[in-house]
């Protein structure tokens, strides 16, 4: 494959209890293939913040992008992703609602997750508590990169998963969905319809909801195909 047959440009969406910093090892696979990298830093205060954080990322890109989001991080991409320079949708064990619909809604009629606990401050701020943070997010990693984790996590204001999505990326963008069949994040059976309900081409791969760690060569590999792919 040619520099002049695939998307060079790939921008990093985080989500929900994270922040940029856990992309580092999908980031250095990309980067060593040639690719250019951004990665968005999303305040986790509303939709419209975190999507108006990936905007000003992408409108610093010089050509199509592949734009990929790791759980919340899929409903901002699908919001985020009807910019002009979006070619590709990669999704990373995310959510992806349909335009009018909450992030809240993708979690109806689907198994509780009791593994993944979140523990919801004062001023309606939550963080996942301390005690189940490896169990429920990081299972698969060691127990130092997942204490880290834990420690720099990034509190996400519970009000977004009620904010509805007004357009919808995915209907005019070709997607992919890389999910972790571990994930104690989201029912297993949730992840795939999503997926399947937006026609993404799917990977399945063993690993917890930070997949984008440990299966960070997966991660990758979706992303070079998604890049070559769209490309053409």
């Amino acid at each position: 494959m040619t520099t002049a047959d695939r998307i060079t440009n790939v921008v990093l969406v985080h989500g929900a209890f994270a922040d940029g910093a856990g992309w580092r090892r999908v980031y250095d696979l990309l980067t060593a293939r040639g690719y250019r990298v951004s990665i968005v830093q999303n305040p986790l205060t509303s939709l419209d913040a975190d999507v108006a954080a990936t905007t000003r990322v992408l409108d610093q890109q010089d050509g199509p992008v592949v734009l990929v989001g790791h759980s919340w991080g899929g409903t901002v991409i699908t919001q985020a992703g009807t910019h002009e320079k979006v070619a590709a949708l990669v999704y990373v064990s995310a959510l992806i609602p349909d335009a009018g619909e909450t992030s809240a809604q993708q979690y109806e009629g689907f198994a509780a997750t009791p593994e993944f606990v979140i523990d919801v401050r004062e001023g309606g701020y939550g963080f996942l508590a301390r005690d189940h943070f490896r169990a429920g997010f990081a299972a698969d990693i060691d127990e130092a990169d997942a204490a880290f984790l834990a420690d720099s996590q990034v509190p996400v204001n519970m009000s977004v998963f009620g904010e509805a999505v007004t357009t919808a990326a995915w209907r005019d963008t070709p997607s992919w969905a890389v999910i972790a069949t571990e994930d104690k994040a989201f029912d297993q059976a949730m992840l795939q319809h999503m997926a399947s309900r937006v026609g993404a081409k799917i990977t399945n791969v063993p690993g917890s909801h930070a997949l984008f760690i440990s299966q960070a060569e997966t991660v990758a590999n979706v992303i070079e195909d998604a890049a070559a792919s769209a490309g053409r």
